[in-house]
């Protein structure tokens, strides 16, 4: 039980890290575009890749703190 709740909280801190460069390389993105219509020039085709939004951040980071919390009250609970 222990190595589960290890890798919940494992996979969290990897998400509270990887998601705030996402986000930061998605602005980047829109200040390109920006300044290429502000050029006059074609705005540059789309990647195609998904948008990250609050849903795709709040809900495996909402599941993984219920988990925890489940987890580490049934360690607890079993001493």
């Amino acid at each position: 039980m222990k190595r589960i709740l290890y890798l919940a909280v494992a996979a969290l801190v990897a998400m509270m890290i990887l998601v705030p460069t996402a986000i930061a390389q998605q602005e980047k993105e829109m200040t390109v575009e920006q300044k290429v219509k502000m050029e006059g020039t074609a705005p540059l085709p789309p990647s195609g890749g998904p948008s990250i939004g609050l849903g795709a951040v709040a809900l495996p980071a909402a599941a993984l703190l219920i988990g925890a919390g489940v987890l580490g009250y049934a360690v607890l609970r079993r001493r």
